[in-house]
């Protein structure tokens, strides 16, 4: 197996935040992006497609990098953490966000606001 490219590496956890991965020059497709080192051609980028790049994916994803796990995989007060995370970054000031949280959750939509509500009364 070959080493990565310095690059690859350098840009690896940006990948990781961003859901991009890398792709062998040869392997490229329209729409990724090609990095250079050294004024040349080193490797592409590819990025998730739209669907998976939404406002709320994104800060759900984020809150995701934050607590080191899938948002279904945490512990109860982490879930509970991180409907605080999101409502603080205005992700419940979108349309369905209840719904699509509840669901990343694995929680349903009533507990989902049972801590929005217990967070405002801890305030």
């Amino acid at each position: 197996m070959t080493e990565p490219h310095p690059l690859a590496t350098a840009i690896a956890p940006l990948l990781r935040r961003t859901g991009g991965t890398v792709v062998p020059l040869e392997q490229r497709q329209p729409g990724d992006v090609v990095l250079h080192w050294q004024d040349a051609p080193a490797i592409a980028v590819r990025l998730p497609g739209e669907e998976l790049t939404s406002a709320l994916d994104r800060v759900i994803g984020q809150v995701e990098f934050e607590l080191g796990a899938r948002l279904s995989d945490l512990p109860r007060a982490d879930k509970q953490r991180a409907v605080r995370l999101l409502e603080e970054r205005g992700a419940f000031t979108l349309r369905k966000s209840v719904e699509s949280v509840a669901k990343t959750l694995g929680v349903s939509r009533f507990t989902v606001y049972n801590y929005l509500n217990r967070e405002q009364s801890d305030r």
